[in-house]
């Protein structure tokens, strides 16, 4: 009698983990995240684990145990080669966004520094006409960089493979004629 209650248990047992295998697959596919995902792998790794286990003690098979540690070892190895990799992307991405908003800071600076410049150029030396020659010159010249910059960044993302910011660095910036008449 006792012996018909443990096979019940036992077969009870492996269903409840087979079930919990399936919601661990359907964790695995919908996400929401990268690590949502390696958690519900790790997960089935440990059921299947536990169900070799039980069948272990089920069909009285002693060499299953060793079949249970070894594919421990294997499980444990893919999830921290899961999370190199999981770990290697995120970092990537993140630097490969740093580069792109140090590239639109360099040209925010660029065209700061051109203003300024163009500014000084109009109120020390140059009077009327000349100033805003010299100064319409700059801006010129400071545009030409600036697009510049900007085909670089966007070269730079489009290599990368990331369409987020594969656009312009910057969605409005100030031309410099209109920093230079803040200025006066």
């Amino acid at each position: 009698m006792l012996g018909h209650a443990y096979e019940i248990l036992l077969a009870g047992t492996m269903i409840v983990l087979g079930i919990l295998i399936i919601v661990s697959i359907v964790r695995s596919v919908l996400g929401p995240g990268i690590s949502d995902r390696v958690i519900a792998v790790n997960m089935i790794g440990t059921i299947i684990i536990m169900l070799i286990a039980i069948l272990s003690l089920y069909l009285d098979e002693n060499y299953l145990v060793d079949v249970c540690l070894i594919y421990a070892m294997i499980s444990f190895l893919g999830v921290v080669v899961l999370c190199k990799v999981y770990t290697g992307v995120y970092l990537q991405r993140k630097n490969m966004k740093a580069n792109l908003g140090a590239v639109a800071d360099n040209l925010r600076n660029q065209e700061e520094a051109a203003g300024e410049r163009a500014a000084e150029a109009a109120g020390e030396s140059l009077t009327g006409a000349s100033a805003a020659k010299a100064a319409g010159e700059r801006a010129e010249e400071a545009e030409a960089s600036k697009k510049a910059g900007r085909k670089a960044a966007e070269d730079a993302s489009a290599r990368n493979g990331d369409p987020e910011n594969s656009g312009s660095a910057d969605p409005e910036p100030k031309t410099n004629a209109a920093r230079q008449k803040e200025v006066q």
